[in-house]
């Protein structure tokens, strides 16, 4: 605090002028003393003065030196799970080798299938009878990449049952062989379908009847998994009934029961259950070993008890007949429709349009003949513009007419017209090009008013939006003058039930900020100037909060700013805010031009390795079409990788605090952009490691890495032998209002991070430490080695506890 004396009475936040890092650092320090009481954020905030603080703390028991190890509390009552057990580089590299050959070998098996199947398709004569082959051709690809994985899973697997198996050895291999198969099964498209609940009984979940399942994230030991009828699942609810734990996979049942509802973006770890008819909120958490009795609601990370009712729509009438109705007519529709079209349509356009067919022609040009890289670039071009410009145009138009066809707060049964128009809206409208194109500047505004936002009268500030925006519908959802909203919003303006759904209005106040990956439904019980923190969870009970902050899971008012935050506030009014403004919208539409040129570019070279393909195609056929595969995927991982290494100068990024109209942010924001969605590939692998290394990670040997995301990947740092879950992140950098935060976070060897887990900057965890499931670990935090530490915001658990 930079003071000699603090009074007893002096308030952290508004006396003292003491920021979150700032209290964070502090909680460590008192934490480390072995006489005094833990202390966490959420006392801070709670009692905001020493004497307070005190008053509140007195009798609680001294702080332990040495954290109980994570090891000795991490399972069932009576189970201890071992801690970190190095694999050994030798098994590491040898499934890293197996797992690749895996690779290669359903790439071949993809090229030898699509060779013969496009021969037998060309040598259709006339329009009707490509027509044919395609639907025959087509379906079978289709029927069989749907049975592929099924019996993989019952070859290789057998049955799941509750167990555990180490990282990188032959158990393990047969995990990932199927998880691998069933993420990129193409049932997933038919998520919300009746078609979908089919396909995970066929898995061996055990489904009821009436069952809606909104969730993209499929789980994978489906065996495990219990869905009593009538229940209810939201979207990116993560159930996959296993979970990575100190260098483990860990298997165990998820049991839901009849009519349980389950809310958006909500994790449940193994050994977890919910009761008949109950219910678990959006942005929650059900931790291993937790259950919520039959009845009961209850929300939060970890969840408790609460009154709020999430099943806000009235049921309609939808039975048997109609599910199934639906479910045949949507399969009709692949099968007939888009299938043939993505079979047969190429081979059409090009057979029928002669200047293509020339172009295209196999063995006209060699590798290195100027004519392959002219048509590539002609052909790349053609495609890339007219892709985002129809692209564009369908976006703005085709929804809102189908719009035309849902009333707002209007009752629908699910499974037909209107379900469908509505997910076809949602789907169209979520197109994250457009949102990753423009987020992060003026023109993200301008985007989303034509999308159909509403957003009153708009205060510019350079950054209204990050570059990821989801809705289900845009055409019901208002924002506040002056609010700023930072990545991973997720706006819930449908309710739905097991028989219907309704669609609502969401209103966010005005001169708000909203931190990153936050889930706002309708009815959120916030109005104006508010600063709503990250991964918090929106009240959708009591009065309106206004003028105050709110963290956590379940929600607690925290100073709506601070000092910190207030010192560039000169720079955000007046002459200076419309100079360095143009200045940023300058900066920002180069920032755009370079990106669509950096997309444009990877564009052209996959289309170079196309042509290239096809001038070989005759000599060694299904080969050819298998190293394509490979091929373009080894370059979209090399591409984006040498550009995000320019982009830094192959230098390393160093903490900052500055404004957002500093020029060093906006380079910041241009870092944002770099792709990432081909770092799925790698997920599960030892490859995942290696290409972290050249992004600029400092991380150890045998890292497991299941799908987490780093943000600034050379302020990172990760010890050996860590384990990674699924949609967990490590995020070096903060923005609230118009100040710009980044620092160090160091992840000590042999550390967990469960699944949906969140790591803010200034961060250090020990070795060994575990940062449960959708727990979110607030800047500046210092977890002990061997410590387990869960919530939202993340602390020590008071007593004994299942994990």
């Amino acid at each position: 605090m930079k003071v000699d004396q603090v009074a007893a009475d002096a308030h952290f936040f508004d006396d003292l002028g003491a920021n979150s890092l700032t209290m964070a650092h502090f909680c460590a320090r008192v934490r480390k003393q072995p006489d005094l009481p833990s202390v966490s954020m959420k006392d801070i905030y709670r009692y905001t003065t020493v004497r307070s603080l005190a008053q509140a703390l007195a009798g609680s028991e001294p702080a332990q030196t040495a954290a109980a190890p994570a090891a000795e509390a991490s399972g069932d009552a009576g189970t201890v799970v071992p801690a970190v057990v190095p694999a050994g580089t030798r098994r590491y590299v040898l499934c890293g080798a197996a797992q690749l050959l895996i690779f290669l070998g359903y790439s071949w098996l993809t090229g030898l299938v699509t060779a013969h199947g496009y021969h037998w398709v060309s040598d259709g004569s006339g329009i009707v009878d490509v027509y044919r082959r395609a639907v025959v051709f087509g379906g079978a690809v289709f029927v069989g990449m749907c049975l592929f994985p099924i019996a993989a899973k019952w070859i290789l697997v057998g049955r799941w049952t509750a167990r555990e198996f180490p990282l990188w050895g032959l158990t393990y291999l047969r995990f990932w062989t199927v998880r691998v198969l069933l993420r990129a099964n193409p049932m997933g498209l038919f998520v919300g379908n009746p078609l979908h609940v089919l396909y995970l009984r066929a898995l061996g979940a055990k489904i009821g009847r009436r069952v809606t399942i909104l969730s993209r994230r499929v789980p994978v030991c489906t065996d495990l998994l219990t869905v009593g009828d009538g229940t209810v699942i939201r979207r990116e609810a993560f159930i996959h009934c296993y979970r990575a734990y100190a260098g483990r996979i860990q298997t165990g049942p998820v049991t839901l029961g009849r009519d349980v509802y389950v809310g958006e973006h909500t994790v449940l770890d193994i050994h977890t259950a919910i009761g008949d008819g109950a219910q678990l909120g959006h942005a929650s958490a059900l931790q291993r070993g937790e259950a919520i009795p039959s009845g009961q609601r209850w929300h939060g990370s970890p969840a408790q008890r609460t009154e709020v009712d999430h099943v806000r729509v009235a049921p309609a009438q939808c039975g048997t007949l109609r599910r199934a109705a639906y479910a045949v007519g949507t399969l009709l529709q692949t099968l007939l429709v888009a299938v043939p079209l993505g079979v047969g349509g190429v081979y059409m356009l090009f057979s029928g349009v002669p200047a293509l067919a020339d172009r295209l022609a196999p063995g006209v040009e060699d590798i290195t003949s100027p004519t392959l890289y002219t048509d590539a670039l002609l052909l790349s071009l053609a495609l890339f513009s007219g892709l985002v410009v129809t692209g564009l145009l369908v976006m703005f138009t085709v929804p809102r007419l189908l719009n035309l066809t849902v009333k707002p707060d209007r009752v629908y049964p699910l499974y037909g017209f209107h379900y469908s128009v509505h997910r076809a809206i949602t789907r169209l409208t979520n197109i994250k090009f457009f949102a990753w194109l423009c987020g992060d500047s003026s023109y993200i505004v301008h985007y989303l008013r034509c999308l159909g936002y509403d957003l009153s009268k708009v205060e510019q500030t350079g950054s209204n939006f990050g570059t990821a925006v989801q809705h289900e519908t845009p055409y019901h959802v208002s924002v506040g003058s002056g609010t700023m909203v930072a990545d991973g919003l997720s706006i819930i303006n449908a309710d739905y039930s097991s028989s219907s759904f309704r669609v609502s209005r969401v209103s966010i106040g005005s001169h708000n900020f909203l931190g990153n990956f936050i889930v706002y439904p309708s009815g959120g019980r916030t109005g104006d100037n508010c600063l709503l923190a990250t991964k918090v969870m929106v009240p959708l009970d009591g009065e309106i909060r206004e003028g105050v902050g709110l963290l956590g899971s379940p929600p607690f008012e925290i100073p709506r700013t601070v000092e910190r935050d207030t010192r560039f506030d000169h720079l955000r009014s007046g002459d200076e805010l419309r100079r360095r403004l143009a200045a940023k919208n300058r900066h920002n539409l180069r920032t755009m031009g370079i990106w669509l040129f950096i997309r444009w570019l990877h564009f052209f070279l996959l289309t170079v390795l196309g042509l290239a393909t096809l001038e070989r195609y005759d000599a060694v056929g299904q080969l050819m079409i298998a190293g394509y595969v490979v091929l373009s995927l080894a370059l979209s991982a090399g591409y984006f990788i040498l550009v995000e290494r320019c982009l830094t100068r192959f230098r390393p990024l160093e903490p900052r605090l500055c404004s957002i109209y500093d020029p060093y942010f906006w380079w910041h924001e241009r870092l944002w952009k770099v792709p990432d969605t081909y770092l799925a590939l790698f997920n599960g692998t030892p490859f995942k490691g290696l290409v972290w290394r050249l992004v600029g990670v400092r991380v150890g040997r045998r890292l497991f890495d299941d799908g987490c995301t780093l943000t600034e990947r050379t302020l990172t740092a990760i010890g050996d032998d860590c384990t990674l879950n699924a949609a967990s992140k490590i995020q070096c950098h903060s923005q609230e209002d118009g100040t710009f935060k980044s620092d160090h976070s160091t992840i000590g060897a042999g550390c967990t991070l469960g699944t949906g887990a969140l790591v803010h900057y200034g961060v250090t965890m020990g070795d060994g430490a575990v940062l449960a499931a959708d727990s979110f670990l607030m800047k500046g935090e210092e977890v002990p080695p061997l410590a387990y530490w869960a919530g939202n915001p993340a602390t020590a658990p008071a007593g004994p506890r299942a994990r």
